[in-house]
């Protein structure tokens, strides 16, 4: 059992600090997450908070088929997916689908080009189909494997490889387009 799976049976069992850690330890990251697919901080916000709520008042159970951590990330997903029929999907009368189009003087300069290319890394991935940049958010930053990256975006290993060279070569094509110079090695 990982650890967090023995958080939640302790919140389970009456120890709330269970349900305190988790929040601590995965909120930034399923922030993150979350935002790939809203592009909304404050929408993002409220699904975070449902998904948490979700645990507290609902608690669903965890039956071990993945990681505990796969299993929150699947949760927030749904709660995600969820808001968006809810409240995007009924004001703007668009289809739930179209919603799914991360020293010295020489180490500062070093660093302040690292910064600005993260940032453009960043500003780059947000032009990604959503999928694409969701797939890309749980391999590299979230260090999913495909299996576990499969059960939260509800597909197969195979799709979700094919997704991630689709969403590769899609980053590289628009990181160039960008003029993004890659680092020597």
């Amino acid at each position: 059992m990982d650890n967090d799976a023995g958080r939640y049976r302790r919140f389970l069992d009456g120890d709330d600090n269970g349900l305190r850690e988790i929040i601590d330890e995965h909120y930034s990251g399923l922030t993150l997450y979350i935002n790939s697919i809203l592009s909304d901080v404050s929408e993002t916000e409220e699904v975070i908070q449902d998904t948490f709520v979700k645990l507290a008042v609902k608690k669903p159970k965890f039956n071990g088929k993945s990681s505990f951590k796969t299993w929150l990330y699947a949760i927030a997903r749904n709660c995600a997916l969820n808001y968006l029929k809810r409240y995007r999907a009924r004001f703007s009368g668009k289809p739930i689908d179209d919603y799914f189009e991360l020293a010295d003087e020489n180490d500062i300069e070093a660093e302040y080009i690292k910064s600005e290319q993260n940032l453009e890394l960043h500003r780059v991935l947000r032009t990604l189909k959503p999928e694409y940049s969701q797939v890309l958010y749980l391999m590299y930053f979230e260090q999913f494997d495909t299996e576990n990256i499969a059960k939260i975006m509800h597909k197969s290993k195979k799709q979700v490889g094919d997704l991630l060279y689709r969403a590769k070569q899609s980053l590289k094509t628009n990181l160039e387009k960008a003029g993004f110079q890659y680092e020597e090695f």
